[in-house]
Parts: C-alpha cells; structure tokens; sequence
C-alpha cells in the first residue's frame, strides 16, 4: 500500500495553519475597506478629501462634497440596521428550530439501540467493535449545533462587511470605476476568505476534539461528523428561503409601481420600498449565499471522510490520507489568496470594459493554480495505491486517479460557471435576442426567456455527468465525494466574485439615493452589470457542487443504511423516485407563491404611500420606509417556515414509514428534476433581469433602438425582469439546498432508518 510523503505531524499543523492565514488575509482586506472614511474630513493642506490626491467628479461638477459624504453615511445606517434587524428576528426563529431539531436528533439516533452504553460491532467490521450507538447520538447532535452556528455566523459576518463596504464603494467611485471595482471586490474577498477558512478550522477542531474520546473508533467518529454538514445545510435552507422571499417581495414592489407605474428610476429616494430592496441584497443575496457554500463545503467534507473512514485510509488509521479532502480545501485558501491579489494589486482596472474580464480572469487563474495544487496534494498526502469502500468491496485506486477526480471536478465547475455567463451576460446573443423580444411585448419577452432558460440546462448537466462517470469509475463514491469538492476547492474566490455583485448593487442604490451625478451612476451601473454576471456564475457553481455532493451523500447513505442495490423496477423504490421528483415542485411553488403573496403587500404599500402622502412625487415629503421593511421582514419570516418543513420532514417521514428502499429513490428523484429546475430557473431570471440592464445602458446601436428608460420595450423587460425576480434569487439557489439537505439527513438519520424504518410496509406484511 505504501506510505503518504506528507507526515501526520505535518497534516496537523498545515490545515491550522492555512486556515488562520486565511483569517488573517480576509482581516487585512477590511483593514483596507476601512480607511476610505465615511465622515466628511477637511482636507489638509496640498491633500484632498478623504487625504488622497486623486481627482473628484464633484469638484469638477462644484457639488458640495460634505453633504454627500453625510447622505452615503445615513443611508448605509439605514441598510445595515434594516439587515441585521431581520436576521436577528429570523435567527430567533431559526434556533427554536435548531433545539428541536437536536433533540430529534438525538432521541432517533439513541433509540437506534435502545439508548443503550454499551459497545456494539461496527457496521462494516463486524470483527471490530465500535463506540455505542448513544454516544453517536450525543456526537452527532453537537456536530449538527456547531455546524448551524458556524452557517449562521458565516452568513451574518458577511451580511456585515457588506452594508459597511457598499456606501464606501460608492464613494470610491467619485475617483474612478478602477477604485470602485477594488473596494467592492476586497470587500468580497473578505467574506470569501472568512467562510472558507471558518468552515475548514471548525471542522478541523471537531475531528480532533471527537478523537480523543473515538480514538481508533474512526466508522463512528466521522459518521458523528456528518451532523456538521446536516446543520450548515439547515440554517442555509432558512437562511435562502428567508432572504430571497423578503429580497424579491421589496424589489417586486419597487420595481412594479416605481418604474412601470411611476416611471422613476431604481433605487429612487422617492420610492418607499427602496430601503427594503437593498437590505433585500444584503440578507438574500449574501448571509443565504454564504451559509449555501458553507453549507455545500461542509457537507461535501463530510461525505468524503465518511467513505474514507471505512476504506484502507480509515481501517489502517492513516490520518495524512484521511485528511485529504482538508488538505485539499487548505491548498485552496491558499491558491485563491493569490489569485486574489492578482485583482486588487497586480492589474488596475482603468476603464468600464474592463471589469467583467478581470472577474473572469479570477476564476481561470485561480482554477489553473487549483489543479497544480491538487496535483501536489495527491503526490504527498497519498500512499501510491490504497483501496476505496464501493458498495460492500474494497476497489483498489491509485493516488493519480484520485488527482483526476478532483480536477475533473475543479474544471466542471468551470465550465458550468461559464455557460451560465454566455446565457446571462447582455454580452452575448441569448439575452441579446431576450431584450429584441421585448419589441412585441411582456409576452413574448417571457417566452423567450423560459426557452433560454431550459436550453441553458444542456451543457451543464453533460459537464455534470461526466464527471460523475470519470469519478466514479476511477475511485467510486469516494471519487464523486471529492470531485464536489474539487469544485468547491476555489471557494473563497467564488465567493468573492459573489458577494461583490450586491455590495457593488447596494452602491449604485446609495448613488442615486444620495443624489449624486450621472456618471458616477453609470460607474456603479458598470460595477453591478459585471456583478449581476458574476452572481449567475456563482449560483451555476452552487447548483453544480449541489449535485455532486448529495449523489456523494446519497451513496454514503446507501452504504450505512445495508441497501446492497437501488432497484428502480421495485415498486418501492420507484414510488419514492416519483414522489421525489415532484418535491422541487412543490417546495418552487411554495417559494413562488410566498413571494407573489408578499409583493402583492408591498405593491399596495407602495401605492398607498404615494396616494396618501402630499409631495412624495415631487421630493419634498419623505417616504415611509420603515413600513416596507416590516412588510418584508414580517412575510419572510412568515413564509419561510412551510417550504422549511417539506425539506426536512420528507426524508424522516420516508424513512420511518416506507424504509430505506423507498428513501433511496425519493433522493434520487429530487436530485435528478431538482438540478434541472434550479438551473433554468436561475438562468432564466439572470437573463431577463440582464435584458432590462442592456436596454437601460443603450451600449449599442440595437439597445438604443429599444430604449430608453420608459419606452414600451423597456417596460416589457421590466416586467420580464419582475416575473424572474423569484425564479432567480429564491427558487432556482433554494433547491441545490434541497437535494443536499435531503440526503445529508438522509445520512445522519440512516442507522435509525435501517434499524427501525418502513413501518407502514412491515404492518401491511
């Protein structure tokens, strides 16, 4: 078998070690974000405001400068308390839940063996005996504590750094759209960096504090880890469903009577619903974004120690190979830090053009130093050859192999990001032809964004099958487990490029608001369309990985729960299949629903405030804005909770009462329709939405023809726009959470499931 180069001694201490710099590189970004002031300074002599010597639109323009600068402050005051005031009210909900839910953990996984404290054979070394099933129960119950806490950390850090770095961002923008583009990507980089480097340190912390009492225990100690990835999972569902219902019931409302009944421009201070729509990218679009990679981390590391544990790596105790996909996740801090720098100190950017290749570039760059890494990684930390677990045998694999499960992960998520960018970005034809459409009509615009939509699927699920083919038959499930987590190896640069898409979205709102000049609007207009690109990117590589990890899920729970095949001619199994099939269905209705149900309040809002209040129209009364806040914030938290439920409920119900047979095709059925919806889902709104931006702008010779702001084909795109609102930010990013979710519970719960499932089937014998 032969021994990994890597030693023990060394493995210990360089996942520490890459996460902590990790930290400390995420610190020094918002150590720079913070020097751009938000108090208007009087200049020092031969300096110029904010002590730099650049150059400001607005002396040019003789606007006051000082006011300005008081106006940005005030208005990030408003966001950021907006925020943080909807996710400490829904944290509050989120953790009565959590409670219950560690509990049900528990009293499931304890009655496994009737609470019983003593040892019991090992699953899959009957010669061995192993720690007793209550302790299982205890270990599996804080790891789904630490791993929910961690997911709602991440997403509120995030949340954080970006309603301090959008006003700062906007004021950026008054030297130019090069300092812009660097405050709102640092910005980014500095959640990127937080998440990635928190998930792996936590997760590290875990498996050595559960060693001390497991000690060669190895089967149970990381089944007990899998609770981790089970409570990042949960809190991102609520954390997606939450944010993006009250995100798109403020920008539904903003958008319907602001622009296609006010004729106002966005983000006008006039509009009541617009303080609402950008806490709405705040709460939706980052903390639910950062807890779904979180959560899509975790559990990705999760199912691949699981398998190793019972392969050679785990039987011979070989702690350097069982840490591989750690080691993995380290290189990739690593890689990204400098690719990082690469965007905010090797390049300047100097004009608009040029900001949506030098994201494009991040992900080439840092995907190209990605697959030199794992290739280092595989050489050390692997002996030469060692043997996989693959459904009841040990397959033989050589470390090579598994290098190519990793990159084949690694380049499809490339690939996937960038398909979605040619379907989404307005610099190509297909949302090019979507914005033509808008000529006609609001209807045939929406047709031709569903047919984008569904063709968008293709590629990516061919990208997606191969790399289940080569995975799994280069290093079976263990293969795929990786593979998942060699597309999310560059997480912290994915993230980057996501959460600068609102930050950057949040600075135009404040430049309008604030009432700044034109030009620095069309900056941050630049900044924003790149962004909203970026943002399609980011869900494609969440969608993708989502895939990879719950088919590695489901074969870990294949494996603990003793189904030897999935038989889909059995009527038990196929019942499952095509109930599981149906469930993105009804959880996308749900969501739907929820959120027309809440735009339909905030629409009359709206309406009513600009009825009823004398001078809105004119500016000289303010609008009511903390109205509109409650509405969403009170219909979100509201409307979260039924979708929250059929997620988790399905897989207990199924498994208790139908048996593991029928569990088994329930997560295959979700898997298999869910992908495929939230994919064109996703892209389907990301078109029409980039449609609008490409008649708004007028770039072109075609866009001015459809224009401008207010014509009748740019309110058919706004209504374009309106209807792919929810498909794209609550919809299409909550169902990759469903179909992980379901199979990661699926895995937590399997010993209970085995031992005690299929009621039903055993009364009706």
């Amino acid at each position: 078998m032969g021994e990994a180069i890597l030693s023990e001694l060394l493995t210990e201490v360089l996942i520490p070690v890459a996460a902590v710099v990790g930290i400390g590189f995420a610190l020094l970004q918002w150590l720079i974000v913070s020097k751009v002031k938000l108090t208007p300074e009087r200049p020092a002599h031969g300096a110029n405001k904010n002590g730099y010597n650049d150059y400001l639109i607005e002396e040019e323009e003789g606007l006051n400068d000082h006011n300005v600068v008081i106006k940005c402050a005030e208005i990030q005051n408003a966001i950021s308390e907006g925020a943080t005031s909807f996710l400490f009210t829904e944290y509050q909900y989120v953790g009565v839940f959590m409670v219950a839910f560690a509990v049900l953990i528990f009293v499931f996984l304890g009655s496994v063996e009737g609470f019983s404290t003593k040892s019991h054979p090992c699953t899959y070394s009957k010669t061995k005996t192993c720690k007793p099933a209550l302790a299982n129960a205890i270990f599996s119950t804080v790891s789904f504590l630490l791993g929910a806490i961690t997911s709602l950390v991440s997403g509120f850090l995030g949340m954080k750094i970006a309603t301090y770095a959008n006003a700062r961002t906007t004021l950026e923008a008054r030297k130019g759209v090069g300092k812009a583009f660097i405050t709102a990507f640092r910005s980014g980089a500095v959640m990127g960096f937080l998440l990635a480097a928190n998930g792996l340190l936590v997760l590290y912390i875990a498996i050595n504090l559960l060693k001390i009492y497991y000690g060669d225990d190895w089967e149970g100690l990381f089944e007990s880890i899998t609770g981790y990835g089970l409570g990042g999972s949960s809190m991102a569902l609520f954390g997606r469903v939450g944010g993006g219902i009250y995100t798109k019931a403020a920008d539904v409302g903003a958008d319907l009577v602001g622009k296609v009944e006010r004729n106002i421009p966005e983000d006008d201070p006039r509009n009541p619903a617009v303080i609402a729509d950008n806490v709405g990218d705040n709460v939706g679009d980052i903390a639910g974004m950062g807890s779904d990679l979180f959560g899509s981390y975790a559990e990705s590391s999760c199912a691949a120690l699981v398998v190793a544990s019972i392969s050679s790596f785990g039987i011979n105790h070989d702690f350097t190979a069982m840490c591989f996909p750690l080691l993995v996740s380290s290189f990739g801090i690593i890689i990204c830090l400098i690719t990082t720098l690469f965007a905010t100190d090797f390049f300047e950017i100097k004009a608009v053009k040029e900001i949506e290749p030098a994201l494009k570039k991040q992900l080439i760059i840092s995907t190209a130093l990605m697959t030199i890494a794992i290739a280092i990684v595989s050489w050390v930390a692997l002996p030469s050859k060692f043997t996989i677990y693959n459904f009841g045998e040990q397959k033989e694999v050589k470390n090579w192999e598994l290098f190519f499960c990793v990159a084949v992960g690694l380049w499809a998520g490339l690939i996937i990001g960038f398909v979605t960018e040619y379907y989404t970005s307005n610099a190509y034809s297909p949302v090019q032809d979507v914005a033509d459409s808008c000529r006609t009509g609001a209807a045939t615009n929406v047709i031709f964004g569903l047919a984008l939509g569904y063709k968008s699927v293709i590629i990516p699920i061919f990208a997606i099958a191969v790399s289940i083919y080569v995975s799994f038959s280069l290093a079976a499930m263990y293969g795929i487990a990786v593979a998942a987590l060699g597309m999310l190896s560059t997480i912290a640069t994915g993230l980057a490029i996501d959460a600068y898409g609102p930050i950057s979205d949040n600075a135009g709102g404040i430049a309008e608001m604030a009432g700044m000049s034109h030009r620095i609007r069309e900056r941050t207009d630049a900044l924003d369309a790149a962004g909203n690109t970026t943002a399609a990117i980011g869900k494609g590589f969440a969608i993708g990985s989502a895939a990879l990890v719950s088919l590695a899920l489901f074969g870990a729970f294949v494996s603990r729960a003793g189904i030897s095949t999935v038989n889909v001619l059995s009527p038990k199994v196929f019942i499952g299949l095509i109930v599981g099939a149906m469930l993105p269905y009804w959880f996308s209705a749900m969501t739907m629903k929820s959120v027309g149900s809440a735009a339909l309040k905030m629409v009359e809002e709206v309406r009513r405030q600009f009825n009823t209040i004398p001078g809105l129209m004119e500016g000289t009364a303010k609008p009511d804005y903390a109205t509109c806040v409650k509405i969403s914030t009170d219909a979100s938290i509201k409307e979260m909770i039924p979708p929250g439920a059929l997620v988790m409920l399905t897989p207990l119900i199924a498994g208790t009462f139908f048996g593991v047979e029928t569990l088994s095709g329930v997560l295959a059925g979700a898997l298999v329709s869910g992908v495929q919806i939230a994919i064109s889902a996703s892209n389907t709104g990301g078109a029409w939405d980039n449609a609008k931006k490409y008649i708004e702008a007028g770039a072109s010779e075609h866009a001015r023809t459809l224009g401008p702001k207010g014509s009748e084909p740019h309110k058919a795109a706004v209504i374009g726009d309106t209807i792919g609102d929810p498909l794209k930010d609550t919809s299409g990013p909550s169902l990759n959470i469903l179909i992980k979710l379901m199979a990661v519970e699926s895995l937590v719960f399997a010993p209970f499931f085995a031992a005690h499932g299929g009621l039903l089937f055993k009364i009706f014998k």
